[in-house]
C-alpha cells in the first residue's frame, strides 16, 4: 500500500479538515500519515523540502517565495504545483457590541493578528501594506485562532483576524458570543485586489455564521495543495484524480470545498496557468490527471 505523508495546519484547522477529507477517499488504496503543523504553509514547503512530506496545503501567496527561497525560506525549494483548494473569505471579528465597523477603525486598538511565523499573520501585513496601515497604527497581539477567540470573547481585545470558514474556532465563538464581521472602507478592498495578484473577492453570505446578517465582501485567498518535484508523478495523479472525482461529494461532506468543482472548470477557460501562482508550475502528475479528466488539452 502506497504511503502519502501528508502536511496540513494545526488538527481543527481549514488545511486540517480539508486534508482530512481528501484522504478519506484514499485510504482504501493508501496509507495516509497526516501531519499537522502551526504555521502550515511555512511549515509544510520545508517539509516537502526536507523529504518529510510529499504533499503539502499553502496560501497560493507562500508558493512563488519558497521556490525563489525569498524569507522566511532559507534557500530555493523545487515546489509544484497540485490542485486548488479552496477560495476563502479572512476577515475580522469584533463583537457585536463593539464600536468598531470598518478596517480604519481597528487604528490605535488592541487587534489579535495570529502569530509571527503564520500565513494568516503574512496576510495582515500585506494588506495593511497596500492600504497604509503599519504595526504602529494598532497594538499587535499575537494570539492563535483559539486564544484569539478567547481574548475576543472576554473583551481583552479589540478584533480578531479569522481564517477562512467554516472553521470550528470561529463557530464556537458565534454561538457563545455575539459578534460582527468588520468591513472594508471605500475602494480599499479594490486596491488590495488590484494591488495584490493573489487575493479574490470573496463574500462572506448572510447567516454564514451568527452575526453576519448581510453579505459582505471580504478578501479572499486561493489555499492550494502542492508537493516537490521529486514525488512521483502517479502519486501525484492518484491525488489528483480523486479530487476531481469527487469534487462534488467533498463540498457536500465539507463546505471549505463548496466552491471546488468550479474552480476545476476554470482550467477549460483559463488553462492551467490559473493553479501556477508565483511562476510554481503543476507537477507532471498532477498535469497528466487534468488532461485525463478533460479539463485540459
Amino acid at each position: 500500500m502506497t504511503k502519502i505523508r501528508l502536511g496540513t495546519s494545526e488538527i481543527g484547522g481549514t488545511f486540517h479538515m480539508q486534508g482530512e477529507a481528501v484522504a478519506n477517499y484514499l485510504r482504501k488504496s493508501h496509507e495516509i500519515e497526516v501531519h499537522p503543523f502551526d504555521g502550515s504553509s511555512v511549515a509544510c514547503a520545508n517539509g516537502l523540502h526536507a523529504n518529510e512530506l510529499d504533499i503539502g496545503f499553502s496560501a497560493s501567496n507562500w508558493v512563488g517565495r519558497a521556490l525563489r527561497g525569498e524569507a522566511p525560506f532559507k534557500e530555493p525549494i523545487d515546489i509544484r504545483m497540485v490542485a486548488p483548494a479552496n477560495v476563502g473569505p479572512m476577515f475580522f471579528v469584533v463583537r457585536a457590541d463593539s464600536d468598531l465597523y470598518k478596517i480604519d477603525d481597528m487604528r490605535g486598538r488592541r487587534v489579535s493578528v495570529n502569530v509571527s511565523n503564520s500565513g494568516m499573520f503574512q496576510h495582515i501585513r500585506s494588506i495593511f501594506g497596500v492600504l497604509g496601515i503599519t504595526f504602529d497604527d494598532f497594538e499587535p497581539i499575537y494570539l492563535g485562532f483559539t486564544d484569539g477567540a478567547d481574548a475576543l470573547r472576554k473583551g481583552e481585545i479589540d478584533a480578531q483576524w479569522q481564517c477562512p470558514i467554516p472553521n470550528p474556532v470561529m463557530t464556537d465563538l458565534a454561538s457563545s458570543t455575539d459578534v460582527r464581521v468588520l468591513e472594508y472602507g471605500p475602494g480599499q478592498l479594490e486596491t488590495v485586489l488590484d494591488k495584490i495578484e493573489f487575493y479574490r473577492r470573496a463574500v462572506m453570505e448572510k447567516g454564514c455564521f451568527r452575526g453576519v446578517e448581510r453579505d459582505t465582501a471580504q478578501t479572499g485567498v486561493l489555499n492550494v495543495i502542492t508537493t516537490h518535484a521529486r514525488v512521483d508523478d502517479q502519486l501525484i495523479h492518484g491525488w489528483v484524480t480523486a479530487m476531481i472525482d469527487n469534487a462534488t461529494a467533498l463540498g457536500e461532506t465539507l463546505p471549505l470545498y463548496k466552491g471546488l468543482a468550479a474552480l476545476f472548470q476554470e482550467l477549460r477557460s483559463e488553462g492551467a496557468a490559473v493553479f501556477e501562482p508565483g511562476g510554481v508550475k503543476l507537477h507532471p502528475g498532477a498535469l497528466q490527471a487534468y488532461k485525463d479528466a478533460g479539463l485540459l488539452t
